[in-house]
């Protein structure tokens, strides 16, 4: 029986062995880690999924990220992983669910990530051809659920980490 929680600091050292296992151990030149450096995932909506046994089988980060100029509040999702011993068993549908619901409880108004539209679809994710990410970025990955109604097409400019003069 699986057990979805908080992400705990204790979790992290195992949350990056997974990421690695999932995502290889070049994934942190990936253009859409370049908005995680010096920025803090959002506590309340790191989640993981954990065995009986504690063992971390799944993960989901998001964070706080500015679109060009405008004020609103947007989420980059990822990175996503699940143990390869448990992929197809619904843990990254109910990880992003969870997040979503969460996201919007939270008053986020929209969120992003980098990744398969035919996935992320599903989820209510769409390709946005008005944010721009750090290069190298293929803009038809960029994907954008709106949680706030007419939040999508204000959305235009570079993707960017919060300033100080953001918070």
């Amino acid at each position: 029986m699986l057990r979805f929680e908080i992400e705990k600091p204790e979790d992290s050292t195992e949350i990056e062995v997974l990421l690695d296992n999932a995502f290889g151990l070049g994934r942190t030149n990936l253009s859409s880690y370049q908005l995680r450096i010096g920025n803090q995932p959002i506590e309340e909506l790191s989640m993981v999924a954990k065995e009986e046994n504690g063992s971390i089988v799944g993960s989901i980060r998001f964070w706080p990220v500015r679109v060009g100029q405008n004020e609103f509040k947007v989420l980059l999702l990822g990175p996503i992983a699940v143990h390869r011993t448990h992929q197809g068993e619904g843990i990254g549908s109910y990880l992003i669910s969870a997040g979503v619901s969460k996201a919007r409880e939270l008053d986020w108004e929209a969120i992003l990530l980098v990744g398969d539209e035919p996935y992320y679809s599903k989820f209510g994710f769409s390709v946005i051809k008005t944010v721009e990410f750090p290069p190298p970025t293929d803009p038809n990955r960029i994907l954008c659920l709106e949680l706030t109604e007419g939040t999508r097409e204000l959305l235009k400019g570079r993707v960017r980490i919060p300033s100080a003069k953001d918070c």
